[in-house]
């Protein structure tokens, strides 16, 4: 129980780090994830439901990250030409902008320092991984 709850606190830690970053720049840490997924499509364009099955969230998350990047000017809504009942994600040249200011931001102030040295993270990823491996989250 204590290790759930530690990991659990702590992945309310480092999102509120992540948010209390990303505020300035409008975004949230859910929008900043489905820029950076955008930006790293080799299209800068995913349908909505690969950006749900990568970022494990559902439709109406997706949804509602979309819209508000949209209402922002950050991407743009499009049909996909491979399902014509289908829609892709795209992101804009203020988009790629924004997730590189973004990227900055959280390299500084949420990326750099957790708090550990090299040893101790290395084994803290380790012991993640192997987690993550046993619940399945791993090919």
């Amino acid at each position: 129980m204590a290790t759930v709850t530690s990991i659990m606190r702590l992945q309310q830690i480092f999102l509120a780090r992540a948010d209390a970053e990303l505020r300035p720049l409008g975004l949230t840490f859910a929008r900043y994830e489905a820029l950076m997924l955008l930006t790293f499509s080799s299209t800068g364009s995913l349908p909505l439901g690969k950006i749900g099955e990568r970022l494990q969230v559902n439709a109406a998350s997706v949804t509602n990250a979309v819209d508000r990047l949209e209402s922002q000017g950050l991407v743009r809504r499009r049909p996909n030409p491979a399902d014509g009942r289908g829609t892709l994600a795209a992101i804009t040249a203020k988009g790629r902008r924004l997730a590189a200011r973004a990227t900055l931001a959280m390299n500084a102030g949420v990326f750099t320092d957790i708090g550990l040295d090299e040893a101790a993270l290395r084994a803290l990823c380790d012991s993640l991984s192997r987690l993550r491996q046993a619940a399945g989250d791993f090919d």
